[in-house]
């Protein structure tokens, strides 16, 4: 996963935390999801694109999606405590638009989404999934944005993410952050140094709060959440180092879906080329992610 801050003041990180820890699956309609600011211009259908939709799709009409809405602001749980809003969720919609289809978002566990795509529970997985080999072996990924990793901790750390050794670092559960501690711990006790304790948590609003309280010393995440954490918590957390390892946030489908996939690439670009693209990125503040091209299965 990776990503950049939103300019919109949202949900304090306790309250967050608290909504994330009592939401069930909650799902929100396609035209449900701008909040504190003028709608976001709906995305025309296009028929050409509509009519690739493969015939099951289509009948259905609305597409069930999974997503973890702990991971603002690309999703996340709204101040009414139910409706799913965010920067993927915006997107998303307009892509859903343009095919002619509506959209049910329902709040999972992280890693519970691709396995659900694959079992048929979700459509489609939309969760800021950085496109990965061994994501791409089990569904298929469409590019529709970039992001980068970034590491936070409370103002006035002296703490060096190459030197972590012997930290208590907060992540969430099975993101590529993940990854990357487990080979920084390795490193360090393969020199002999103390390893990393690694504190994993399902829901990445209870990373952030651990770090807030002091229960961890830092945090690592996408470069967009941690962004907007840090805006957030008043200045109670500030960035370490640089962003490093951007990759591709991917669209998760079904590997039986590959024409399905091609076509939601399809919708992206065209979203890209009428401008709808960057106005949304615009909205959140997230414009530094932009891609121009939108691809199935890219090399990862």
């Amino acid at each position: 996963m990776i990503r950049s801050h939103s300019g919109r003041a949202i949900l304090g990180l306790a309250a967050a935390a608290a909504l994330t820890l009592s939401a069930a699956a909650c799902g929100s309609e396609s035209d449900d999801t701008s909040t504190g600011t003028a709608p976001l211009p709906s995305a025309s259908a296009d028929t050409s694109l509509a009519d690739k939709v493969p015939a099951d799709i289509k009948a259905a009409g609305k597409l069930i999606i999974g997503t973890d809405s702990t991971y603002a602001p690309n999703e996340y749980i709204d101040a009414d405590g139910k409706t799913i809003v965010g920067f993927d969720v915006d997107l998303f919609n307009a892509v859903a638009q343009k095919l002619g289809l509506t959209t049910e978002w329902q709040t999972a566990k992280f890693d519970s989404i691709i396995p659900g795509v694959g079992s048929g529970k979700y459509t489609v997985g939309v969760s800021s999934f950085t496109i990965n080999a061994d994501r791409e072996k089990e569904v298929n990924m469409i590019s529709y944005f970039s992001a980068g990793t970034q590491w936070a901790a409370k103002t006035g750390s002296t703490l060096n993410p190459d030197d972590a050794c012997g930290k208590k670092i907060a992540v969430q559960t099975a993101t590529v952050q993940q990854d990357d501690l487990k080979a920084r711990s390795k490193k360090c006790t393969d020199a002999g140094k103390a390893a990393i304790t690694i504190e994993p948590y399902q829901a990445q609003s209870d990373a952030t709060n651990a770090v807030v309280t002091g229960k961890d010393e830092a945090m690592l995440a996408d470069s967009p959440i941690v962004a907007y954490a840090v805006k957030q918590t008043n200045g109670q957390l500030a960035l370490l180092g640089d962003i490093y390892d951007s990759a591709p946030y991917g669209y998760a489908v079904d590997k039986k879906q590959t024409e399905f996939a091609n076509v939601i690439g399809e919708a992206v670009k065209a979203l890209i080329a009428d401008g709808t693209y960057k106005t949304i990125l615009d909205k959140w503040g997230t414009t530094a992610g932009a891609i121009d091209t939108p691809a199935v299965n890219p090399p990862a």
